[in-house]
């Protein structure tokens, strides 16, 4: 616990160390975290070797010791990190401020190159939406056309197919007729032939 404490401690002057000496205060940080580490396999051992009443606390013991050290390290690598992060960034600035362009400069022409390339493929993309947008609007031109077209045949189609309609029902009409003739035609022969034979009979 004192070793952690101390750490701890040490963790608090990183804010506010300097330049020069926050490199010493993190490598006197992690000395101290790899020193509790090796304590801690040592405190694993013995107490594994505990009394079986007595071992379950001495583990959750060092577990918690060890949860504590590993927080402690990962908040050391965290600062770190943001350290570099700043002292990268405080360096690209400086560079950047001390640097002199020219008109020739490459690496200012060739970010603008790349932006008028840029610029000249958004305008090559709009004008093919363009030209999709027109060939779709002549398309959807062209099947409402063939929808007005089907639509007047359609209707003659209906017209014709009425035509039809008439005309087999008017068909129908005449057979009805000539069949109902033909009846007739065969009933007057035939009485004919009767009173004939008849005429032929009494006059003889």
């Amino acid at each position: 616990d004192r070793q952690v404490h101390e750490v701890q401690s040490y963790m608090g002057h990183l804010e506010t160390s300097d330049k020069e000496s926050v490199h010493l205060v993190e490598n006197e940080i992690q000395a101290r975290i790899d020193n509790i580490f090796s304590n801690l396999e040592r405190l694993e051992i013995l107490s594994s070797k505990e009394p079986p009443n007595k071992r379950q606390n001495a583990k959750l013991r060092v577990d918690q010791l060890k949860y504590d050290v590993q927080h402690l390290q990962t908040a050391l690598r965290n600062f770190q990190h943001r350290r570099y992060i700043r002292e990268q960034q405080e360096r690209q600035r400086e560079e950047l401020l001390a640097r002199t362009f020219t008109a020739n400069d490459s690496d200012t022409t060739i970010p603008i190159d790349e932006t008028l390339q840029f610029n000249e493929s958004l305008q090559n993309a709009h004008r093919g939406m363009d030209d999709l947008i027109g060939s779709g609007t002549n398309i959807l031109q062209g099947l409402r056309d063939q929808r007005v077209t089907l639509k007047g045949t359609h209707k003659k189609i209906l017209d014709v197919a009425n035509m039809l309609g008439l005309s087999n029902t008017v068909m129908r009409l005449i057979e009805k007729r000539a069949f109902q003739d033909k009846y007739f035609m065969i009933g007057g022969m035939i009485l004919t032939c009767v009173i004939m034979f008849l005429i032929v009979q009494y006059l003889t």
